[in-house]
């Protein structure tokens, strides 16, 4: 492989954790791809393991880019990357919808669009690729629950916020499901992960893959639903700003999950236990990039709100826990 460093690498703008360049690589773009600066949360950033997957699940695929190198050796860039193929298309970032017009027929397309592309990643064959034995899915869910309940002290200390602790004690109590048919998780679904094609907002593209792992799909869908904000929502939903849900057209997050239960004949009934474990682990997550930024590890400014994000997260958690939100 040959980089040309005629053409200076660009960083894409709009990630949260991970850094993303375009680069001219053998005549063609593609994208080097790196965890970011500071101290990592176990288990993310995992540019090996993101590798693996996208090295193969192409070929079985279609919406996975390839992965064409991996640099494991953190001597050459301060830490392991990857390149990866380029799709081009458009990225639709926080709560607008450009470049696709602002109306009621966008949000129900770009919600149809959503549910359709996570079927299609937990239809996704993974042992025609050799990725059969990808990730633990046996005990996967209280396994998850687990590990985000020690990265909450981990992060928050041992008196984390109210709301915080009777998640931590409505997980730890609670009768957690078991995956019958556990599938490929992409594990941060959501809508500026996928890559579209202006013109008809059809997925050409699913970018973010290095928490993929096999166990529950309801996990999958519970996470995109985290992010998925209501008119009517707190304070801490409309805050987050991660996707254009509250505009006019998009579906509930109520409608998008029977929808997904529809399409892929999957049952409902004890999906409450994987949205509070989605809600609390994206209250943790944003705890975490708001350590980073304190710690200097990261200097994006939208990081020193995140912590009032976060506890207003596991106040709405509280809600759903106690069937008081969808």
């Amino acid at each position: 492989m040959s980089l040309d460093l005629t053409v200076a690498p660009r960083r894409f703008a709009g990630g949260l954790a991970n850094l993303n360049y375009l680069i001219w690589l053998d005549g063609a773009w593609a994208v080097l791809r790196r965890a970011p600066n500071g101290p990592l949360p176990r288990g993310a950033n995992d540019m090996v393991r993101e590798h693996r997957v996208l090295s193969s699940l192409w070929r079985a695929f279609p919406l996975a880019p390839r992965s064409i190198h991996l640099c494991a050796d953190p001597s050459v860039a301060g830490t392991p990357f990857q390149i990866l193929e380029y799709r081009d298309g458009a990225i639709l970032r926080g709560a607008e919808v450009s470049p696709l017009p602002d109306t009621a027929t966008t949000g129900a397309r770009l919600s149809a669009m959503m549910i359709d592309t996570l079927a299609a990643v937990h239809a996704a064959p993974l042992a025609s690729v050799g990725l059969n034995d990808l990730g633990r899915p046996t005990g996967f869910v209280r396994r998850t629950a687990e590990g985000w309940i020690a990265r909450a002290f981990a992060v928050m200390g041992e008196s984390p916020p109210t709301s915080a602790r009777e998640l931590i004690r409505w997980l730890t109590e609670a009768p957690l499901p078991e995956a019958q048919h556990p599938t490929l998780l992409h594990n941060d679904f959501k809508l500026d992960n996928i890559i579209l094609d202006p013109k008809t907002a059809d997925a050409v593209g699913i970018v973010d893959w290095d928490m993929a792992t096999q166990g529950d799909p309801l996990l999958d869908l519970s996470t995109l639903l985290s992010y998925w904000a209501e008119p009517g929502d707190p304070d801490a939903m409309q805050d987050l700003a991660q996707m254009p849900t509250a505009r006019p057209g998009f579906w509930t997050r109520e409608a998008a999950a029977v929808a997904y239960a529809r399409q892929t004949g999957r049952s409902l009934d004890a999906f409450r236990a994987h949205r509070v474990l989605a809600i609390f682990r994206l209250g943790v997550v944003f705890h975490q990039l708001h350590a980073r930024y304190k710690s200097e590890g990261s200097s994006d400014p939208r990081h020193g709100t995140f912590a009032r994000i976060a506890d207003g997260i596991f106040d709405f958690g509280v809600d759903v826990a106690a069937g008081k939100r969808f």
